[in-house]
């Protein structure tokens, strides 16, 4: 049987939310829905790229909140063409675009209108700015390690919820310092916590890293069109995450 999340159709689903975002009044409700499954997954990324350009705080919330208002208001994803790649980077040039012009330096009051697709009085973007991103002077590196980092926190939370649903959670809580490689126990204290052999132990790590490896690539197939930008964009997030 296919593991679920291996896919090798792609279609896509970042570029089909593009898609799914017209200015047909018919289909504003999907749109609505669209952009807003595409600020959950990159509204940060693209508010770290905004500070980093030099914004203030106040300035990058209502310019990362104008970017997606203004994309659904001049259905400004209509011209995206899937075929071009990494969705990763097409968004990027669109916000490079945005913020290259002199819309929203004329039209403060209009930042988004009255439509809010991010509340971020309930995210404290500022906070996790502060204490997660680290500084650089390239604004485009920057972006992309939180999207390397907003990835692999989507895979684990995914992998998470699948080992709850089994009643695994005290094992994978037990083993996931093996997939991030941060405050990983010795095997033989994980065997004594989890009452399980060494031997056991290795198969379950070996399982979860199979699974989690699967989850990233599935993540990523949502935003490229095909195998090779796929294994591209797994070597470039590892990439990202081993820069310092």
């Amino acid at each position: 049987m296919k593991d679920p999340a291996g896919p090798r159709q792609f279609v896509t689903t970042h570029w089909s939310l593009v898609g799914a975002v017209t200015s047909d009044e018919a289909s504003q409700t999907r749109a609505r829905a669209a952009l807003e499954e595409l600020c959950r997954a990159y509204w940060y990324p693209l508010y770290a790229f905004v500070r980093g350009r030099g914004y203030s705080a106040v300035d990058a919330q209502d310019l990362t909140q104008a970017f997606f208002a203004r994309l659904i208001e001049t259905s400004g994803f209509a011209s995206a063409d899937r075929e071009r790649g990494r969705f990763r980077s097409y968004l990027l040039g669109a916000m490079k675009h945005f913020l290259a012009n002199e819309w929203h330096r004329s039209q403060t009051q209009k930042r988004g209108g009255q439509v809010k697709f991010i509340e971020f009085d309930a995210v404290d973007p500022e906070a996790r700015y502060a204490g997660v991103s680290e500084p650089s002077d390239n604004p485009e590196l920057l972006f992309d390690r939180e999207w390397a980092l907003q990835t692999i926190s989507g895979a684990l939370q995914t992998l998470r919820d699948e080992m709850a649903k089994t009643g695994k959670s005290e094992q994978f809580d037990a083993l996931k310092g093996s997939l991030t490689g941060e405050d990983e126990l010795p095997r033989e204290q994980i065997a004594a916590r989890l009452g399980m052999s060494e031997g056991a132990v290795k198969v379950a790590v070996h399982r979860l890293r199979q699974r989690y490896r699967n989850l990233l690539r599935a993540a990523i197939a949502e935003t490229v069109s095909n195998e090779a930008d796929l294994d591209d964009e797994m070597r470039y997030l590892i990439a990202v995450l081993r820069r310092r």
